[in-house]
């Protein structure tokens, strides 16, 4: 079922409204929909480098705006779509340790961990369901999600042909090139999440389940 989800994603990127498919997958990626929009946007990026920036920002402020409805969705409805929700996206077990986190760090963990591959519906539910103030967490959110897809908009903006060549020829090492970013993007938001409070992080990795 995903990989049909995500082969139907990609599919859009040649869709005339393409930018308007990538804004409600990012809304929709930000609450409850489990394909991240970051393939289209790439796709996209390559086939207009020019409208890299635009499309980015599309992105951002599409996932702004599901992240709230994923905080609407965790502060009014947890017990009846929340937690059904987190079940069906496998994300039940990684809820109480994010809980945790949220509240012990606030939007110091939307920022960095938002522009990780960590699921940001999962920060968005669990920030509702903690109650954390709004306007940090839409201002976190936006700082996380600019991160997020602006750099890969502005990337393709000024090197936009040379990077499709550069993939087309070297695909491979690319490949393992993301991978690697990958991992040293969680090592870096691990040692900035919770370096700075080691028994709170303790804590939180042995958080047990929240009642709501």
């Amino acid at each position: 079922m995903l990989r049909r989800l995500y082969d139907w994603t990609l599919a859009k990127a040649a869709h005339p409204r393409a930018a308007w498919w990538l804004f409600l997958f990012a809304f929709m990626e930000a609450s409850f929909f489990p394909v991240p929009p970051h393939p289209l946007l790439g796709l996209m990026c390559l086939a207009e480098p020019k409208k890299a920036v635009r499309y980015a920002a599309m992105a951002t402020a599409g996932s702004v705006l599901g992240g709230l409805l994923g905080y609407a969705i965790g502060h009014f409805l947890y017990d009846s779509v929340g937690t059904q929700l987190l079940a069906l996206l496998h994300l039940s077990e990684s809820f109480p340790k994010a809980a945790c986190y949220l509240r012990e760090y606030g939007v110091e963990i939307i920022v960095i961990k938002g522009a990780t591959p960590i699921p940001f519906k999962l920060l968005t539910i669990t920030a509702g369901f903690i109650g954390m103030p709004l306007v940090p967490f839409i201002l976190a959110s936006v700082v996380s999600r600019t991160i997020s897809f602006m750099i890969v908009g502005v990337l393709f903006r000024l090197f936009g042909a040379p990077i499709k060549r550069f993939i087309d020829k070297y695909l491979g090492l690319v490949t393992a090139g993301f991978v690697v970013l990958v991992i040293a993007g969680f090592v870096a938001a691990t040692m900035l999440g919770g370096g700075g409070n080691k028994a709170a992080k303790e804590r939180c990795e042995k958080s047990a389940p929240l009642a709501a």
